[in-house]
């Protein structure tokens, strides 16, 4: 009787072909924090230069701001019932908890008895984080922020829009540059024209009718916005700068991590294919 012939076919074992899928996957997984660690490392070099400009543009913009929020500070103007909180923000992402610190301090705020309720709302950021719980508040948008630095005509236009609606007081809340490594999320005060009229205080300075006071109140508040915008491009570039830095090193962490994965799964498979062809080796003699 004859015995039918077997047909042999060439193919992988399961378990070296499991160990060449685990190699690629690697190999690929590898190769794309390899390229996420060129990002962020770019972005660093970008974000430092960034940051240096916003440093230097911070110090004379500082000044003014310092100079408006002294005067409020030390003179005890009523807050009213009617209160405009004024968000700055931008419309970047990858710089930590700038624009999320801002935020929560907002939401902290509503849920005290000092909540506002109006709202104008700087940068898309801070928009996306307040248009669920105060989107009914907010009385105007500005987006298109921080793609380039910010001026004085956008301070004077965030001033006016400002200014054509009617409230007690208001609050500039923003990221306060400390240092490299650390901000504060700040408000500075914001009072009416209304409240700075009816406080007696202010007349001791100088012999002032209510002309003179509009218009040291629109340049004042012009002055603030401009300050709380350099205040917050020197801390978004510094925390997105840090953030970077945190995020190359991770990559790097990582890349050390597959390659020893890769070199280590490598060698097991070069060693159990070696084992195969020596045990077939064997057995054919």
């Amino acid at each position: 009787m004859a015995v039918p012939m077997l047909r042999t076919s060439m193919m992988l074992s399961p378990t070296s072909a499991r160990g060449m899928a685990t190699l690629k996957d690697i190999e690929m997984r590898l190769k794309s924090v390899k390229n996420i660690r060129k990002i962020t490392s770019s972005m660093k070099m970008v974000s430092a230069a960034k940051f240096s400009r916003a440093e230097r543009a911070l110090k004379p913009a500082r000044v003014y701001g310092a100079g408006a929020v002294s005067l409020y500070e030390k003179n005890d103007f009523a807050e009213g019932s009617d209160r405009l909180i004024i968000a700055i923000s931008s419309d970047r992402g990858l710089c930590g908890g700038v624009h999320t610190n801002i935020g929560r301090n907002i939401k902290a705020t509503q849920l005290s008895d000092r909540a506002v309720s109006k709202a104008i709302i700087v940068g898309d950021k801070a928009k996306a984080i307040l248009i669920k719980t105060m989107g009914d508040t907010f009385l105007a948008t500005f987006n298109n922020c921080g793609k380039k630095p910010s001026s004085f005509s956008d301070a004077l236009n965030i001033a006016e829009e400002v200014l054509t609606h009617d409230y007690d007081s208001a609050s500039i809340v923003f990221s306060k540059f400390k240092n490299v490594v650390s901000y504060n999320t700040t408000a500075y005060p914001v009072p009416s024209l209304a409240v700075i009229e009816a406080n007696d205080a202010i007349y001791a300075y100088d012999e002032v009718d209510n002309e003179v006071l509009r218009c040291y109140q629109e340049f004042t508040l012009a002055n603030l916005v401009h300050a709380s915008l350099k205040e917050q491009e020197a801390s978004e570039q510094s925390a997105r700068m840090n953030a970077m830095e945190n995020a190359t090193r991770n990559a790097g962490e990582m890349i050390d991590k597959l390659t020893l994965l890769y070199n280590r799964t490598r060698q097991a498979v070069i060693t159990r294919e070696l084992i195969e062809i020596i045990s077939g080796a064997n057995a054919l003699e």
